[in-house]
């Protein structure tokens, strides 16, 4: 049982109303557009691995695994071919590695939070950017990929932010705002283009862009705090 509640850590008003408030929109889209209860699924389970995330909290890799297998089930459907092959090829063992690596740096439910140097930003800033242009190109040869760049982009991000992420570092919330903005641009044109996920995954990529600003502040402050200490 502590073992149980020092994963699970103490939340405050703000998230539990977070949850609440998205749970709840994720109910109205789903009913209105008569998406099925799989989707709805992978958006509860996305908005709680993200704030848990957030938080810092380990149980975000337990619960995301299950968000990885059904969002790229969902992206195959929708022809994101990129989308799919990140999930199932990258973010489905980070999600075991980065469980193992977090667990030991806990410290009352939450994990050490690190900044990265300016040196580093400027390095990953480069290679997100020309990793972006690369992928986006190879994906524009396959006939059936939608929106290659976007999509480029997205996976890009994530790997960069994943890997900041499993070193504990602030600076994963700046790849996921950047990457979040792109992710609901491309479920826009999904949308458009009459796919029945895109209301449903525009609301949960616009819920995990708020959370990511969340996210960047709370490990602001656990960086602050980590260095003082030190």
């Amino acid at each position: 049982m502590e073992k149980l509640r020092r994963w699970i850590g103490h939340w405050n008003a703000f998230e539990i109303i977070w949850l609440i408030l998205f749970c709840a929109v994720a109910i109205y889209i789903t009913v209105v557009t008569k998406d099925n209860l799989f989707g709805f699924t992978v958006f509860l389970s996305g908005v709680l691995c993200v704030v848990l995330a957030a938080k810092g909290n380990i149980m975000n890799y337990i619960i995301g695994t299950y968000n990885t297998l059904g969002y790229a089930w969902i992206a195959w459907q929708n022809g994101l071919f990129g989308e799919v092959g990140e999930n199932l090829l990258f973010y489905l063992p980070m999600n075991i590695i980065g469980f193992f690596m977090w667990r030991n740096h806990m410290d009352n439910g939450t994990v050490s939070m690190r900044k990265l140097s300016a040196k580093w930003i400027l390095i990953l800033s480069a290679i997100s950017a020309i990793g972006t242009l690369g992928v986006g190109y190879a994906l524009s040869l396959l006939t059936a990929q939608n929106t290659p760049y976007i999509d480029a982009a997205t996976n890009v991000l994530s790997v960069v932010a994943t890997i900041l992420m499993m070193r504990r570092y602030r600076e994963q919330w700046t790849a996921y705002i950047i990457l979040n903005v792109f992710s609901v641009i491309m479920w826009v044109f999904r949308m458009v283009n009459g796919s029945p996920d895109g209301p449903l995954m525009i609301v949960m990529w616009s819920a995990y862009l708020v959370n990511a600003f969340y996210g960047f502040h709370n490990w602001s402050k656990g960086a602050k705090k980590a260095e003082v200490a030190a």
